[in-house]
Protein backbone atom coordinates (compact mmCIF):
# COMPACT_ATOMS: atom_id res chain seq x y z
CA UNK A 1 0.00 0.00 0.00
CA UNK A 2 1.22 3.47 -0.84
CA UNK A 3 2.06 5.72 2.07
CA UNK A 4 0.62 8.71 0.17
CA UNK A 5 -2.97 9.83 0.83
CA UNK A 6 -4.81 12.59 -0.97
CA UNK A 7 -5.92 13.99 2.41
CA UNK A 8 -4.39 13.66 5.88
CA UNK A 9 -5.52 15.03 9.23
CA UNK A 10 -3.62 16.37 12.21
CA UNK A 11 -6.43 18.07 14.16
CA UNK A 12 -7.76 16.06 17.15
CA UNK A 13 -11.43 16.39 16.08
CA UNK A 14 -10.72 15.19 12.54
CA UNK A 15 -8.59 12.29 13.82
CA UNK A 16 -11.40 11.29 16.22
CA UNK A 17 -13.85 11.25 13.28
CA UNK A 18 -11.53 8.99 11.23
CA UNK A 19 -11.10 6.66 14.22
CA UNK A 20 -14.89 6.52 14.73
CA UNK A 21 -15.44 5.62 11.08
CA UNK A 22 -12.92 2.78 11.41
CA UNK A 23 -14.95 1.44 14.37
CA UNK A 24 -18.13 1.54 12.24
CA UNK A 25 -16.48 -0.73 9.65
CA UNK A 26 -15.78 -4.07 11.39
CA UNK A 27 -14.48 -7.07 9.46
CA UNK A 28 -17.22 -8.91 7.51
CA UNK A 29 -19.87 -6.25 8.21
CA UNK A 30 -22.35 -5.60 5.42
CA UNK A 31 -22.59 -1.83 5.02
CA UNK A 32 -23.82 0.98 2.81
CA UNK A 33 -21.22 3.73 2.50
CA UNK A 34 -22.22 7.24 1.50
CA UNK A 35 -19.33 9.31 0.24
CA UNK A 36 -18.97 13.05 0.73
CA UNK A 37 -19.84 13.55 -2.96
CA UNK A 38 -23.18 11.73 -2.45
CA UNK A 39 -22.28 8.45 -4.18
CA UNK A 40 -23.32 5.30 -2.30
CA UNK A 41 -21.84 1.80 -2.32
CA UNK A 42 -22.97 -1.39 -0.60
CA UNK A 43 -20.87 -4.43 0.20
CA UNK A 44 -18.96 -6.39 2.79
CA UNK A 45 -15.97 -4.98 4.66
CA UNK A 46 -13.05 -7.34 4.05
CA UNK A 47 -11.09 -6.16 7.08
CA UNK A 48 -11.54 -3.35 9.60
CA UNK A 49 -9.51 -0.40 8.30
CA UNK A 50 -6.40 0.59 10.17
CA UNK A 51 -5.95 4.26 10.98
CA UNK A 52 -2.39 5.02 9.98
CA UNK A 53 0.11 7.77 9.30
CA UNK A 54 0.30 8.91 5.68
CA UNK A 55 1.91 11.76 3.82
CA UNK A 56 -0.16 13.91 1.50
CA UNK A 57 1.14 15.02 -1.89
CA UNK A 58 2.72 18.12 -0.34
CA UNK A 59 4.63 16.02 2.20
CA UNK A 60 2.51 16.82 5.27
CA UNK A 61 2.26 13.85 7.64
CA UNK A 62 -1.11 13.00 9.19
CA UNK A 63 -3.82 10.40 9.78
CA UNK A 64 -6.17 8.64 7.36
CA UNK A 65 -7.24 5.09 6.58
CA UNK A 66 -8.33 2.94 3.67
CA UNK A 67 -11.16 0.41 3.72
CA UNK A 68 -11.69 -2.38 1.19
CA UNK A 69 -15.28 -3.40 0.49
CA UNK A 70 -16.31 -6.43 -1.57
CA UNK A 71 -19.24 -5.42 -3.74
CA UNK A 72 -21.97 -7.91 -4.68
CA UNK A 73 -21.63 -7.34 -8.41
CA UNK A 74 -21.07 -10.29 -10.72
CA UNK A 75 -18.21 -11.00 -10.76
CA UNK A 76 -17.57 -9.59 -7.28
CA UNK A 77 -15.16 -6.70 -7.18
CA UNK A 78 -13.26 -4.76 -4.57
CA UNK A 79 -13.78 -1.08 -3.94
CA UNK A 80 -11.35 0.97 -1.87
CA UNK A 81 -12.38 4.10 0.03
CA UNK A 82 -10.37 6.63 2.00
CA UNK A 83 -12.00 7.16 5.38
CA UNK A 84 -11.72 10.90 4.75
CA UNK A 85 -14.09 10.50 1.76
CA UNK A 86 -16.84 8.77 3.77
CA UNK A 87 -19.74 10.89 4.98
CA UNK A 88 -21.82 8.08 6.51
CA UNK A 89 -21.81 4.34 7.19
CA UNK A 90 -25.06 2.40 7.51
CA UNK A 91 -24.94 -1.20 8.78
CA UNK A 92 -26.96 -3.62 6.66
CA UNK A 93 -26.59 -6.61 8.99
CA UNK A 94 -29.63 -7.35 11.08
CA UNK A 95 -29.24 -7.97 14.81
CA UNK A 96 -29.84 -11.62 15.77
CA UNK A 97 -33.20 -10.81 17.37
CA UNK A 98 -34.43 -9.11 14.16
CA UNK A 99 -33.62 -12.24 12.13
CA UNK A 100 -35.72 -14.50 14.35
CA UNK A 101 -39.38 -13.55 14.45
CA UNK A 102 -41.01 -13.67 17.85
CA UNK A 103 -37.93 -12.71 19.85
Amino acid sequence: MSRIAKTVFTEPEAIARIEQLACELPTHARVRITLCDGDTFSGTVTERPAVMMFDDISGQCGINGLVRVDTPESPPSDAYFWLSDIARVEPLDLPDSAERPGI
